[in-house]
């Protein structure tokens, strides 16, 4: 090793450039006096002095013997190796160190941004919340829609000024959505025919609406909501992105409502009310309450669907109508 390169292997060790100096001179003339030392390296008095003790205690050079001035450094293959193993050392403590503090660190902004991830928002500041995040939303709306609702005035009209400002909205309904008195016709089938992607699934597994990639509002559940009316609002985070992959799920395994039809002629509006309940899996009378006929009459309109579909029972129905764009 060369001069230059050792003398920046001792700096790199913490040996500053005086007693690197001293190092290299003990290198070559040790064991020597250290009048000698000093003489080729040109330092004197204190100095040296303050050289040489930083080599001694940094395990370089051994100490002078007491009534005499001949000095010699340790062997460098002792000498640098505990001298590197004490700056590994001090770096490691150095290293964990600064882990706890970044560690101090990250626990207190954590438990300071945790406050602001999922808020409570409950009673008559609900409304006027559900409002604003649906008109905040930008890209598109994900939404699971069951009972009970919250008594908010104008949300149909709400859904109806996001969709023709292009905003995507896909909702999966629950049978009880169709089953409501007059959800079907007065909120369901209004914002199909605007745009909104429906689909239907027999029950969901809590009530959501998500805004954009942003947040989500949250139901603690059906039953909760109803009893505290209490409702979350979920900030990005995992619980965010396990709700959205929980719609995504729930999406790709629902019924589709077009709300369109393919074949000329297509349905009044009530036979589609009718297919859409029956899919569903609402009940003969809930059907009939919801279309305002009897059960004779709902029964005679199933044998009409059924006879214009070539289906021979319920299911082939729902299944014939799906196929031809009639749910």
């Amino acid at each position: 090793m060369t001069n230059a390169r050792l003398g920046e292997a001792l700096r790199l060790l913490g040996i500053d450039h005086a007693a690197g100096r001293v190092y290299l001179a003990l290198l070559e003339l040790a064991p020597a006096p250290l009048s000698a030392i000093a003489a080729a390296v040109g330092l004197d008095g204190p100095e040296l002095a303050a050289a040489y003790g930083a080599l001694v205690d940094a395990g370089l050079a051994s100490a002078a013997e007491e009534g005499g001035e001949v000095v010699a450094p340790v062997p460098p293959t002792a000498g640098l190796e505990v001298l590197a193993r004490h700056r590994v050392a001090e770096v490691e403590e150095s290293r964990l160190a600064i882990g706890g503090a970044f560690e101090s660190f990250r626990r207190q902004r954590l438990a300071a941004y945790n406050d602001h991830l999922v808020e409570v928002v409950t009673g008559e500041a609900i409304g006027p919340r559900m409002r604003r995040a649906w008109m905040s939303a930008r890209d598109q709306i994900r939404q699971f829609e069951s009972p009970p609702y919250f008594p908010l005035t104008g949300a149909t009209e709400d859904a109806l000024a996001t969709l023709a400002r292009g905003v995507t909205q896909r909702v999966v309904y629950s049978r009880e959505s169709l089953e409501h008195p007059g959800h079907l016709k007065d909120a369901v089938e209004p914002c199909v025919k605007a745009g909104e992607q429906a689909r239907v699934l027999p029950s969901v597994p809590v009530k959501l609406l998500v805004i954009d990639e942003a947040y989500a509002l949250v139901s603690l559940s059906s039953k909760e909501a109803d009893v505290h009316n209490t409702m979350l609002v979920v900030q990005p985070c995992g619980l965010l992105s396990a709700l959205i992959a929980l719609f995504e799920q729930c999406w790709q395994n629902a019924l589709p409502l077009h709300g369109r039809t393919t074949r000329p002629g297509g349905l009044s509006p009530a036979d589609r009310r009718l297919l859409w309940l029956l899919a569903g899996g609402a009940g003969d009378d809930v059907i009939a309450r919801e279309l305002g006929i009897s059960r004779r009459t709902l029964f005679r309109r199933l044998q009409i669907l059924m006879a214009r579909l070539g289906a021979v029972n319920r299911f082939q129905l729902a299944l014939q109508a799906q196929r031809s764009g009639w749910l």
